[in-house]
């Protein structure tokens, strides 16, 4: 029996380029991955120009790393690179049909103690990028009927999005709400990622959004997968102690496997932001994002089994 894993070099520049210069900006970055379940970062660096007069890194209450940096020079650029090789292990796919019923996570969620940073209590309610809507609940119910499994709802719930939903860059943008975006069926991952958030929620089940990169190279005889252009965003479903958080990307209807690599977790996007903070100046900016996400060496453990 064997373990699929598969390195990345993983490389990105995200650049604005501002109307009139900027004399002092203050930025919070979420630009390069962490250890996490099923991933190891072998190494990472990243930089940002103009030169900053600060620059403090720390990790976040979801495990995130951050970066607060300050630059106090006029600059009509600012660009953040990011490099890094990172090893991802095949996720172990659940029966859809194991498992408590999506009653049961209601009630074991809603009964949660556990605070931690891995606890489903923090996915369960509204927040601040997604924000509870009557109408995408109502759509969302459809998907759990009486007694059905939580992540053969979840599954289902994914593949109806994807089905229902198209893909386009221009209808929507960074401070789109939900329910905006589920009301003309359109958006990209970042929509996808948050009116699945909001359906499930609005039932009482945990889920929570993750920001991160998916491969640019496809396997051969595969087709390239939405949103590896830039960074992309998907979702991760509680499922019970047994089964856990389980990641669903329904931009691409895919069980996240070694394609996907965490960058950030939060509960909706203002949490994982790639870019954040607070710039001095007016006039308009154009942003631009580039990423390849390109596999080195896919290779197979073999598991020992006794006697």
């Amino acid at each position: 029996m064997g373990t699929a894993r598969v390195i990345y070099e993983i490389h990105q520049k995200t650049a604005y380029t501002y109307a009139y210069p900027v004399p002092v900006a203050r930025h919070v970055l979420r630009m390069v991955p962490v250890d996490r379940p099923r991933q190891r970062v072998i190494a990472s660096h990243f930089s940002i120009d103009p030169d900053p007069v600060e620059w403090v890194e720390t990790t976040d209450f979801f495990g995130n790393r951050v970066a607060h940096v300050r630059i106090e020079r006029a600059h009509t650029r600012f660009v953040v690179r990011t490099n890094a090789r990172v090893e991802v292990e095949a996720a172990d796919h659940a029966d859809p049909e194991a498992g408590p019923s999506w009653e049961a996570i209601r009630e074991m969620a809603a009964a949660c103690c556990d605070l931690s940073a891995g606890s489903p209590a923090h996915h369960l309610f509204p927040s601040p990028a997604a924000a509870q809507s009557p109408a995408i609940t109502a759509w969302a119910a459809a998907s759990f009927p009486a007694g059905r499994p939580m992540l053969a709802g979840a599954l289902d719930l994914m593949m109806r999005l994807h089905g229902e939903f198209t893909y386009d860059p221009k209808a929507t943008d960074v401070s789109t709400p939900p329910a905006e975006s589920f009301a003309i069926k359109r958006g990209v991952c970042q929509d996808f990622a948050h009116v699945m958030i909001a359906g499930l929620r609005g039932l009482g089940l945990p889920a929570s959004y993750v920001s991160g990169f998916l491969r640019t190279e496809p396997p051969p005889g595969q087709e390239r997968l939405q949103g590896a252009d830039a960074t992309h965003a998907w979702v991760t479903v509680w499922c019970g102690p047994e089964l856990g958080w389980q990641g669903l990307d329904p931009t691409n209807a895919l069980r996240v496997s070694t394609d996907h690599v965490v960058l950030a977790i939060g509960r909706d996007y203002s949490d994982v932001a790639p870019v954040g903070g607070v710039l001095l100046g007016s006039g308009r900016q154009k942003l631009s994002v580039e990423v390849d996400v390109v596999p080195l060496a896919p290779k197979t453990t073999r598991s020992k089994t006794n006697g």
